[in-house]
């Protein structure tokens, strides 16, 4: 999720299979578009993206409610955002908090869901400025989740976030295997008591 032309469509082709539409232009995502990550024949996920949230999305604007229900439903939320858009004005600290407002506004619920932050678009600034204006968002934001730093353009960084996203789903896998057991164990005990 993000605003629109943070390149969520160009992350979701270079991580996965999928061919959306990509344009330099925004809404050129006007559906959620799925993508299918394939690791290994018993390691895959799902990668939604869905269109540009904008000002106003949890009232409707652009079809933001619509789109919104779609994130309510996803287990991690992947926030790209632009760190070098064109116009210098433009702060990716503000979208980020932007799109926090939204999902604030839609359900603060939202805001427990486990989100990464995937700062895009690397490739437009020098090699010795990147890391420092990464960093600099995620002091500004006291960022505690996990971020990323990539090109989907040229898929550079892409494959760590992918693989984050596996071990991810992994763990919450063997909790859910773990608790189930545990629930299965104080069953038997109690039936044996």
């Amino acid at each position: 999720m993000g605003l629109p032309n943070a390149g969520k469509s160009t992350f979701l082709a270079a991580a996965s299979a999928a061919k959306p539409k990509i344009a330099d232009y925004p809404f050129t995502t006007l559906v959620p578009n799925l993508g299918m990550v394939d690791l290994s024949p018993t390691e895959r996920f799902v990668i939604a993206d869905i269109p540009g949230l904008i000002e106003g999305a949890a009232d409707g604007a652009g079809l933001g409610a619509q789109f919104l229900r779609h994130v309510q439903r996803t287990r991690l939320l992947l926030h790209l955002v632009d760190l070098a858009p064109f116009d210098e004005q433009v702060d990716p600290v503000q979208q980020v908090r932007a799109i926090e407002a939204e999902l604030r506004k839609h359900d603060p619920a939202m805001l427990e869901k486990p989100r990464w932050l995937v700062m895009n678009k690397a490739d437009l600034l020098p090699e010795d400025e990147r890391q420092a204006r990464a960093r600099a968002v995620v002091e500004a934001l006291d960022w505690k989740e996990p971020w990323f730093l990539v090109s989907a353009i040229g898929r550079e960084g892409t494959w760590p976030v992918v693989l984050k996203v596996q071990q991810f789903f992994d763990d919450q896998k063997a909790a859910a295997l773990e608790a189930a057991q545990d629930v299965a164990a104080r069953a038997e005990m109690s039936r044996n008591a």
